[in-house]
């Protein structure tokens, strides 16, 4: 065909945006497919923000995109992770926007349960190897709990089985933590309640329960997957309270009957195990104290007939007592004592005497230390105190301005100075006394001035000779002394 005439046949095919091809193939794909179910393995698993599951599905040689709705999860029976193999049922569809195409998952389980079980086994020996279900981690169970605690479901038949049971055998109270037992969200609900209920402060508003319950009916193993779930069995092996794993029938086995402290092959079963019968405790504690009676009485008996036996083999006591008394009148008439009735009138009447005596004493004290608070109290009254301190904060004002006025300040405003020798800063009362030193110091009422004297004149001389004679002249700030027509610097005390 030549280039003008596959030109010619081009022209004939009509043009299509982008958009209205796209579409065309999404209708055609999905008229094509429709409903579909594909098995295949796990890849890319993760879960949006949003609710919703992207991941894929591939075998050897393809590799499927899929997707999951928030709305169909809870449809699913198992929690999807990399690797497991699992059948898909859903539709076919395209997007568009990536130019691919993927399926749009309704429902997803197992390939089978040699899958299942698999990951059961796996996930077993891993917790095993981590001690969760050590035997010397589990606790034994409260004899007689006062409060028990049910995580189970609200509306099914579990939750009854297991209150009628217990108000069978035992009233008492029962705090339910109602959870999803199946489904998306299952497992993050059983793990919640069994870490709530280890958190309940003792005495707190919500009892705290003696003895926690985990319950669920019958199912498959897909049913009852959220009980193998890593979260779950982790919270029953750290809960603070004992625990009965309740899950499923007898032959049902999940992995939290491992991590808990009790297993109990039904949920009614499990309210036999938390509580004993009443009635036969009744009666057990009638028997033990029917027998304790029986044994008192017993004790009883043996101890009066040996005491009857005992009591036959001693004399009479008033037989022992007349030779005795007999005897005491004697000694008493031969001695002239006193009756006792007479000793214990006189003892009265000295402690009577006594008595007096020291009341007047109390008496007397109580007055005297009654006169000094009276005196004392007038001396700290409030008036009288203030007339005192307001006389000796005047007779303290009247010393400070003394001691001002014979402060040495108050004479170098008057013109003098005082001289030290410097570094010492030893004071210098008479020119006698510099002894060579070279370096002064002048204070003045408003500052010091270092000074250095330039000559050295004679220490020995009489008074004013320093000054007279002009051998001893000082220098500050490397100026000379003034003439002797300058007045003097300082004048005379006197």
């Amino acid at each position: 065909m030549t280039v003008a005439a596959a030109a010619g046949t081009a022209g004939n095919v009509p043009e299509l945006t982008v958009s209205e091809l796209a579409y065309a193939i999404k209708r055609t794909v999905e008229g094509a497919f429709g409903l579909v179910r594909v098995r295949g393995e796990l890849s890319g698993f993760k879960r949006a923000n949003s609710g919703h599951l992207y991941f894929a599905i591939k075998d050897a040689n393809a590799v499927l995109d899929c997707v999951a709705w928030r709305s169909n999860l809870p449809r699913l029976s198992f929690e999807p992770e990399d690797g497991l193999e699992v059948v898909c049922t859903g539709r076919l569809t395209t997007y568009p926007g990536r130019s691919k195409y993927q399926l749009v998952v309704e429902r997803m389980e197992p390939a089978g349960l040699g899958a299942l079980m698999a990951l059961l086994e796996e996930r077993k020996r891993k917790l095993a190897a981590e001690g969760l279900f050590d035997a010397g981690r589990k606790r034994p169970l409260p004899f007689l709990p006062r409060v028990v605690g049910v995580v189970t479901s609200p509306t099914g038949a579990v939750i009854r089985d297991i209150l009628h049971r217990l108000a069978d055998r035992f009233p008492v109270r029962v705090v339910l933590w109602p959870v999803q037992v199946q489904g998306e969200g299952a497992a993050e609900q059983v793990a919640a309640a069994i870490r709530g209920f280890s958190a309940l402060p003792p005495g707190g508003w919500i009892p705290r329960p003696d003895v926690v319950i985990v319950a669920r009916g019958g199912g498959s193993i897909e049913d009852l997957w959220a009980f193998n779930e890593e979260i779950v069995v982790r919270a029953a092996a750290a809960s603070t309270i004992p625990l009965i794993s309740a899950v499923g029938h007898e032959t049902d086995h999940t992995l939290i009957d491992l991590a808990a402290d009790r297993r109990a092959p039904t949920p009614t079963a499990a309210a036999e195990i938390a509580v004993p019968v009443r009635a036969d405790l009744l009666g057990r504690v009638t028997g033990l104290g029917q027998r304790l009676d029986g044994a008192v009485l017993r004790e009883l008996r043996a101890r009066r007939e040996r005491l009857a036996g005992l009591a036959r083999g001693l004399p009479e006591p008033r037989r022992l007592l007349a030779v005795a008394a007999q005897r005491l009148d004697d000694l008493a008439e031969r001695l002239r004592l006193r009756s006792p009735a007479a000793v214990v009138e006189s003892l009265r009447e000295r402690l009577s005497a006594r008595v007096g005596r020291l009341d007047e004493l109390v008496r007397d004290r109580l007055g005297r230390e009654r006169l000094r608070l009276e005196a004392v109290g007038r001396r700290l009254d409030p008036a009288r105190l203030r007339e005192r301190l307001a006389a000796m904060a005047g007779a303290l004002d009247r010393l400070g301005r003394h001691l001002e006025s014979l402060s040495h300040e108050r004479v170098l405003e008057r013109g003098y100075a005082i001289v030290r020798t410097r570094p010492e800063g030893r004071v210098v009362p008479r020119l006698s006394a510099l002894a060579g030193a070279l370096a002064l110091e002048l204070q003045f009422a408003d500052g010091r001035l270092p000074v250095v004297r330039t000559e050295a004149g004679p220490a020995a001389d009489g008074p004013g000779s320093g000054a007279a004679g002009g051998s001893g002249t000082a220098a500050a700030g490397g100026r000379r002394g003034k003439g002797r027509d300058d007045p003097p610097l300082q004048g005379s005390l006197l």
